[in-house]
């Protein structure tokens, strides 16, 4: 069976980016939450951006995810921006209350500004 999700990261001005792409259901959960524990784990982040111009679906069970990563990393004294959502994408998060615990930016670049500026 082929999957219909990557999961991948990379930093940018000390700041890891959570890329994905595909599908964001049951079926990625595990993958994506061992990639951002992974990131967490190695790099300690104050801030996170999890960049969503590439993902094409998502559904209650990625919402999930989402809402499970946000509060681990508020946990951590730490915070989440969002880039790249789909005016689908954004009206979902509007909906369930995401955007009310995250900043959405256009851009990884918009983002990081926005991180450095106000921390």
């Amino acid at each position: 069976m082929t999957s219909t999700h990557k999961v991948s990261s990379e930093m940018m001005d000390d700041t890891p980016i959570l890329i994905i792409e595909g599908d964001m259901t049951s079926e990625s959960d595990a993958d994506i939450m061992k990639h951002y524990r992974h990131v967490r784990e190695k790099y300690m982040p104050k801030n996170m951006i999890i960049n969503f111009e590439r993902t094409n679906y998502i559904n209650s069970a990625g919402i999930a995810t989402l809402i499970n990563i946000i509060q681990d990393l508020t946990d951590h004294n730490g915070k989440i921006a969002m880039v790249g959502l789909s005016n689908h994408f954004q009206k979902v998060m509007d909906i369930v209350g995401i955007t009310d615990f995250v900043s959405v930016f256009e851009s990884d670049t918009d983002a990081i500004i926005n991180i450095k500026t106000n921390g």
